[in-house]
């Protein structure tokens, strides 16, 4: 699994057209009409990585397996959501189990959709559904801070110490502030924060669902988002909802057709997963031999035996050593033999961080 992303929005603005077309199923029904998807929906895509068939090439691989990115399609939210307004209660339950929100905003004008709020304004949008989050983790921080404060009186050590930290984080939030712009917090405050699973401390990807025409280059509702999101630290992709529905229906011969017709190089699923990634933090590495080819994720900074037990917690258990081939020279020097005869095959330790296309072998003993 690549990572975990709820698509959120208000009402009518191509999340669930998004979706399906990412998905390419019709699980989610797209309708014009507010509140059409009532209840999650999910979809598992596969990550494309044109490295891993250039592996599997080399490799004489049977199977391919490429790592999967998992999409859940979130009811719209709308204004007094933290109250239980709408689908609010259900929406704020569903978005706390993912990893990042991708945050799709409407940047087309279009007179036969209906727009909750009468006309279009991404930065309007994207502020309603932040508040909501916002108020929403205050709710959430005064209900907690109240029972650590008897606890914390009470001389429980860890207690003052959550308190401490939620002290912080109410104080930044009543400002108007998300809670993972917060400064000030230690490292083991910055440790402790995902355990609170504060909605405004996930990562956000901002999502601009543009026209047809500006799918290519953006339009002004995107310079506004893109402005927003470098202002935040958080990431942005253009994407046309109504392109991607269309690729979804083509064969792999006719979408490169219509995207060089379009001014496009890819498709706009590839871009997403790509800011996805940075936005987490995210690495491929691979395992290739006669039998498979396939792409693991891992988080960046994570060590070998980690990346074994990604694969099984048995290799992590028993690592011993990761037999370690970057992507460059398993290409270059035309597979793992050549590799290895050209001393390219490392022994890596325990202590190895993985490098994003590192291809494993690993060995252990259980």
């Amino acid at each position: 699994m690549g990572f975990n992303c709820g698509i959120v929005g208000l009402p009518n603005v191509g999340k669930s057209t998004l979706f399906n077309a990412l998905t390419q199923t019709a699980l989610a029904e797209a309708a014009n009409y507010p509140f059409c998807t009532i209840e999650p929906n999910t979809g598992r895509v596969a990550v494309p990585d044109m490295r891993l068939f250039a592996l599997a090439e080399l490799a004489s691989s049977k199977t391919i397996l490429p790592t999967h990115l998992e999409f859940v399609d979130i009811a719209g939210l709308v204004s007094g959501a933290s109250k239980g307004e709408g689908l609010g209660n259900q929406f704020l339950a569903n978005i706390r189990e993912v990893d990042a929100i991708a945050h799709v905003l409407r940047c087309f004008n279009d007179s036969e959709i209906a727009h909750v709020d009468g006309n279009v304004d991404p930065i309007r949008d994207a502020t309603t559904v932040e508040t909501e989050l916002m108020l929403a983790d205050i709710d959430s921080l005064e209900r907690r801070m109240t029972a650590l404060l008897k606890k914390s009186r009470g001389g429980d050590k860890e207690a003052k110490s959550d308190l401490v930290l939620m002290e912080k984080l109410f104080a930044h939030l009543s400002e108007g502030q998300t809670a993972r712009s917060t400064t000030g917090l230690t490292g083991e405050e910055s440790r402790r924060l995902p355990r609170l699973q504060l909605l405004t401390a996930k990562p956000v990807l901002y999502v601009c669902n543009v026209s047809e025409c500006d799918a290519s280059t953006g339009n002004t509702y995107c310079k506004l988002i893109a402005d927003k999101a470098v202002s935040e630290g958080a990431a942005y992709v253009i994407v046309s909802a109504a392109i991607e529905s269309e690729i979804a229906q083509l064969d792999e011969a006719d979408k490169i057709g219509f995207l060089c017709e379009l001014g496009l190089e890819e498709p706009g699923l590839a871009r997403l997963i790509r800011a996805g990634y940075s936005l987490l933090d995210l690495v491929t590495f691979f395992t290739a031999g006669p039998k498979e080819a396939r792409a693991w994720t891992v988080a960046a900074g994570a060590s070998a035996p980690e990346a074994a037990g990604v694969i099984h917690t048995d290799f992590q258990r028993g690592f011993i050593r990761a037999e370690t081939i970057s992507y460059h020279d398993y290409i270059t020097f035309k597979g793992e033999t050549g590799a290895k005869e050209a001393g390219k095959l490392r022994i890596e330790g325990s202590d190895y961080k993985v490098v994003d296309g590192d291809v494993f072998n690993f060995r252990f003993n259980v």
